[in-house]
């Protein structure tokens, strides 16, 4: 049988005894952390958001009536394209693409300073900058159902939110453990659907203890050394500049762009490679020859998490050179 490699996580294993990823107020999601966050800036009138982001994103602003927002682009270094001046009671959102902007994320801080909001739902492990506000997630790093951290807020008020509860949408965790990946993709696809639009809640107590008992320096180390792997194989057909391994403290996925006229993805999938689709909804807003429409449709995130070594690197890179040929 062939193993699957990707795709959602099944249950974290309980490894250790330690602290928790980030030193945050411990909320339910990690938009409803951006969402929480800027609540906390009585200020805030306007929000400039990249228009390559997830839908999740825009979904606290629905709720911000008196918050309005706008997008911007970006090239395929994942930095900004325009000059963007910040007024009074304007703020701009960085989106810490794959774990991979750290060093970026460094100097858009030294330009905007607090009226900077950094986006890590894909960069669990990015430093806390001193001063910069700042959402992270859990789940998409570790078998966790829900959590996300804010930073850089007092978060006193947060003790006010109902408590989650994680049994309501952690079942492919639990199925993903014993019976695999296909047998759980049903109820992840209607967890996530059960994620969308919640209020705000403090974390769930399962997922405190979860995240309380995860070895994360094995999830760097093993994260890093796949990155690293896949890079020196793939690099040299990528069409993305991706930053130094040493600029960052430890990638979400290895993101590939190769020949727009190989359908890798289907491929991938075919051999129980599973590769996630970031973001559908950008093709609602970008318009076809915009960059962020083609990342859309032909950016893959390889899978390079804790579960796998160097034999599954070397399986998804086989593939990719035979499709590629």
């Amino acid at each position: 049988m062939i193993k699957a490699i990707g795709g959602y996580f099944e249950l974290a294993d309980r490894e250790a005894d330690g602290n928790y990823p980030v030193d945050g107020v411990r909320l339910n999601t990690s938009r409803n952390a951006l969402e929480y966050i800027i609540r906390c800036l009585p200020d805030c009138k306007h929000v400039y958001l990249p228009l390559y982001t997830c839908e999740a994103v825009v979904e606290p602003f629905k709720r911000l009536p008196d918050v309005g927002f706008s997008f911007y682009h970006i090239n395929n270094k994942f930095e900004i394209v325009e000059d963007i001046t910040l007024h009074y009671g304007e703020y701009l959102i960085a989106n810490n693409y794959f774990g991979l902007k750290d060093a970026y994320i460094a100097q858009l801080a030294q330009k905007y300073g607090d009226q900077l909001i950094v986006d890590n739902a894909q960069a669990l492990f990015a430093p806390v900058l001193l001063g910069i506000k700042a959402a992270y997630s859990a789940r998409k790093y570790v078998g966790v159902a829900d959590g996300g951290f804010a930073v850089g807020v007092d978060g006193q008020d947060a003790l006010n939110y109902e408590l989650d509860d994680a049994s309501e949408h952690d079942s492919h965790l639990l199925i993903r453990k014993e019976q695999g990946a296909e047998a759980g993709f049903k109820d992840y696809q209607q967890n996530e659907c059960k994620l969308d639009n919640q209020p705000i809640r403090r974390m769930a107590y399962q997922t405190q203890d979860i995240l309380l008992h995860i070895d994360y320096q094995n999830v760097i180390a093993k994260r890093r050394a796949n990155f690293e792997y896949l890079h020196k194989a793939l690099g040299s057909h990528n069409q993305l500049v991706l930053p130094e391994l040493d600029t960052f403290a430890c990638p979400m996925v290895y993101p590939f762009v190769g020949p727009a006229n190989v359908d890798l993805r289907s491929k991938l999938i075919a051999n129980k490679i599973f590769v996630a689709r970031y973001w559908p909804n950008v093709t609602d807003w970008a318009k076809p020859d915009d960059l962020e429409y083609s990342l859309t449709t032909r950016l893959i995130p390889l899978p390079i998490d804790q579960r796998y070594g160097k034999e599954d690197m070397n399986r998804i890179i086989e593939i990719i050179y035979n499709t590629s040929e």
